[in-house]
């Protein structure tokens, strides 16, 4: 090697478009259990907006979350799946959108409020992102131990709202950047 360049390692590749050749290749992932489930079913519409408010049409969405109980699944490989198994993968659509059918959530731990984990994985991104989803109305969010951290004039970024006309279905809008920009989490 005398002469020549060492080797250096390169920088880190954002996330291509190409993952979801291998990640979101499954529509079923967007069900989170069978219609045996316990729980209060619904329907969770996540719309992903970039800084200048234009959908995101190649984002990957993935969301885990405790079961009606407030306890997550437990991972069998063997044997049958459980009525719940609490994980969703779903890629947004041209519109930014992505639905997920799944069982409103339990408290996890007292003083806990009811929330969906979300990991978000897209172009341009040399990690993933991490934030949450709660439920608008739910009397614990005054008290839950991870949204008081957040500053009280951005808490509202984390907060899903129900469609008036139905009530099954609930709307978050994950915002990349800019006005109203979501509270993304440090893991």
């Amino acid at each position: 090697m005398s002469g020549e360049t060492p080797p250096i390692a390169t920088g880190s590749q954002t996330v291509g478009p190409f993952f979801h050749f291998g990640l979101a290749i499954h529509p079923q992932w967007g069900t989170l259990g069978t219609e045996n489930a316990r729980g209060e079913r619904l329907r969770l519409h996540v719309r992903v907006l970039d800084g200048d408010e234009a959908p995101v049409p190649d984002a990957l969405v993935e969301i885990w979350q405790a079961d009606a109980d407030g306890r997550y699944p437990p991972r069998t490989p063997d044997g049958p799946p459980p009525p719940f198994w609490g994980f969703g993968r779903l890629p947004t659509n041209a519109e930014g959108d992505c639905v997920f059918d799944t069982i409103r959530p339990g408290c996890t731990e007292p003083g806990s409020a009811a929330h969906i984990n979300i990991c978000l994985f897209m172009r341009g991104l040399l990690r993933h992102l991490y934030t949450r989803v709660y439920f608008a109305g739910d009397s614990d969010l005054g008290i839950d131990p991870v949204l008081t951290l957040v500053p009280a004039g951005r808490r509202g970024t984390l907060v899903a709202a129900p469609d008036p006309a139905s009530p099954a279905d609930w709307h978050i809008d994950i915002r990349l950047q800019g006005e109203g920009e979501t509270v993304f989490f440090d893991l």
